[in-house]
């Protein structure tokens, strides 16, 4: 009887030891069935309107479908798309899907856009001059770096007249050799996007990512000069490709297209200026 009592108790605990287990991979599993849902989010931004927006506007939305989100900040655009690429986090938020494509063939990860978000749109600011009509022979324009956003500060500055262009420029190959004529002989020093908000204070002219504009405690109507903003410019929620399709994805996105989103966005003049996504109600 003794050895019977024995047995039976080490059968009960093995038994317990396998479904412990099981509700332990249940938990960790990303997608999948009400059981296996992913219940923490971890989701990065870079300076700028992003993190805001997800946190005002999306987070108690998914709050309340359960989730537990944490923040992660980034300065740069290549680390947070490698850290989803590496699954150390999930999704993130402060690119244009041309940027996301060109860091896709550098760094050879594959990350895709799920959502688009408001978007502030690049600017031509100016502390030196109060208006367009006061550029003169000479004058020193910042622009990014990045050939994509490059091509957006020169699309810009094509707007306004200063400069033409060369056709059919390759978005990820974009240079100052893409200039076809530059009738003021401007002077033109790239530099990091996120210097720009500084470089304000030595250049006659600079154009900024709207992003940096508004870290920067820089208003969106101030610029002397607002991109005409396209689709392929408006950011977008980025996750790894494998993830696509996964349950917290589809939740995002929901979140996104909430109705206390959308309120959240057009009732605050913070948002002013915006390129809103399609999915806004009209």
């Amino acid at each position: 009887m003794k050895k019977k009592w024995i047995h039976s108790a080490l059968l009960v605990v093995a038994i317990a030891l396998v479904i412990a287990g099981c509700g332990n991979n249940s938990e960790a599993s990303g997608s999948g069935g009400n059981s296996s849902e992913k219940k923490t989010l971890r989701i990065s931004f870079n300076p700028g309107p992003y993190s805001d927006q997800f946190k005002n506007g999306v987070a108690p939305f998914l709050e309340k479908k359960g989730y537990t989100i944490t923040y992660k900040e980034f300065t740069d655009g290549i680390q947070p798309n490698v850290a989803v690429a590496n699954g150390e986090i999930d999704a993130n938020v402060f690119q244009h899907s041309l940027y996301l494509q060109s860091i896709n063939e550098r760094e050879k990860i594959d990350l895709v856009g799920v959502v688009k978000v408001p978007t502030p749109p690049m600017g031509l600011y100016s502390k030196k001059h109060t208006s367009l009509d006061e550029v003169g022979d000479g004058d020193q324009i910042n622009l990014p770096n990045e050939p994509v956003n490059m091509l957006r500060a020169l699309n810009v500055l094509k707007d306004v007249g200063w400069i033409t262009l060369k056709d059919n420029i390759d978005p990820l190959q974009t240079s100052l050799a893409d200039i076809t004529s530059n009738p003021h002989n401007l002077k033109f020093i790239a530099t990091e996007p996120a210097q720009g908000p500084r470089a304000l204070e030595d250049v006659d002219y600079a154009a900024i990512q709207g992003n940096f504009a508004v870290s920067n405690n820089i208003k969106l109507t101030t610029a002397l000069q607002l991109e005409n903003m396209t689709d392929p410019f408006t950011n977008i929620v980025a996750v790894d490709s494998k993830n696509k399709d996964a349950q917290f994805v589809k939740d995002i996105i929901e979140g996104y297209h909430s109705a206390e989103f959308q309120k959240y966005i057009t009732s605050n003049p913070d948002y002013e200026g915006y390129k809103l996504p399609d999915y806004f109600t009209k």
